[in-house]
């Protein structure tokens, strides 16, 4: 009798308590969107493939790189910022992701995100801008280029990875502080600008050294300026437009990791990680290199300082060089 009623009240306990939580699985597990919200060929896409499958040799499972453009990029970076903060999206932005959010504030525009939607894993290249032009075209310095525009306003053209995108801010920030006008042919990422300077449709245009250091070496094009605050070891020979006496035309190109705000702690601490082994990874390092863009790895804290500084330096700009089309 005693045993019933012992096993009886043990039934009645084991009905009592609440069942046990599954064991919850250890992130990652399953793949990992990368949006890249530029096409191929750009900054952002040449950097992101690579380290997306550096970063697969840590979390053990694929990343997925979605390029998602439009909108010079604002398209993607939207989509990131919105997407549900659990892991499993991530965002190679460029410095752009910056100035997309001030620039809707100019035209009074609903923000199609804010910045504080994102937070950062980590930075991994930071490069000047460098302006380019055919080869076979009669500018052989700046002085050339300007006053050729000065001439002929209007006529120069330059392609661009999109409206306020990257490669158009650089080259509004020198256009203003030369006084000259140009004209703008945006398209939807660095990739395609490349592609219309090439295919001789524009003269010009501002682009990360990486994707157009094989086209100078093969004499197709010819650098003329650097938006740096040095001239670029892989570029000894072409001034810096501080050099040349535009004491506000710097800009740098540079590619980070984002998440969502709000992905958990267990999920940002992996991919941090993850971020931090790809960015010693050999595979990648050789691909930068190859590139001439040399990795700048910098981790969540230090790169939150980098982006907020440079964050301000933008706004600044962009409130100097107004409303454009």
């Amino acid at each position: 009798m005693r045993r019933r009623l012992s096993a009886a009240f043990a039934a009645a306990v084991a009905l009592a308590l609440p069942p046990l939580a599954p064991a919850q699985a250890q992130y990652p597990d399953r793949p990992i969107t990368m949006i890249v919200p530029f096409p191929p060929g750009g900054v952002a896409d040449l950097t992101g493939r690579p380290v997306a499958a550096a970063m697969e040799k840590v979390l053990k499972q694929p990343i997925v790189v979605q390029n998602r453009a439009g909108a010079g990029g604002a398209v993607g970076m939207a989509a990131a910022a919105n997407a549900k903060p659990d892991g499993y999206t991530i965002l190679t932005a460029l410095s752009s992701i910056s100035i997309i959010p001030e620039a809707d504030k100019l035209f009074d525009r609903k923000p199609a995100y804010t910045i504080d939607q994102l937070v950062p894993i980590a930075l991994l290249s930071a490069d000047p801008t460098v302006l380019v032009v055919p080869a076979d075209s009669p500018w052989k310095s700046v002085k050339d280029f300007v006053d050729d525009a000065k001439k002929r306003p209007d006529q120069i053209a330059y392609s661009s990875s999109g409206v306020y995108g990257t490669l158009h801010m650089a080259m509004a920030m020198f256009a203003a502080a030369a006084d000259i006008k140009l004209r703008h042919v945006p398209f939807s990422g660095g990739g395609p600008a490349l592609t219309a300077i090439l295919g001789g449709n524009v003269q010009a245009l501002a682009s990360g050294p990486g994707p157009v250091a094989a086209q100078i070496a093969a004499g197709k094009l010819r650098a003329l300026a650097t938006w740096g605050a040095k001239r670029l070891p892989t570029m000894p020979n072409v001034p810096t437009f501080l050099e040349l006496g535009f004491p506000e035309v710097e800009f740098y190109i540079w590619a980070g990791l984002f998440a969502p705000r709000g992905t958990p702690e267990d999920a940002m601490k992996a991919l941090r990680a993850a971020a931090k082994a790809a960015a010693a990874d050999p595979d990648f390092v050789a691909t930068m290199t190859k590139l001439e863009s040399g990795v700048l790895y910098l981790d969540a804290p230090e790169f939150q300082k980098f982006w907020d500084a440079d964050a301000a330096r933008l706004a600044k700009a962009l409130k100097k060089i107004g409303r454009v089309q």
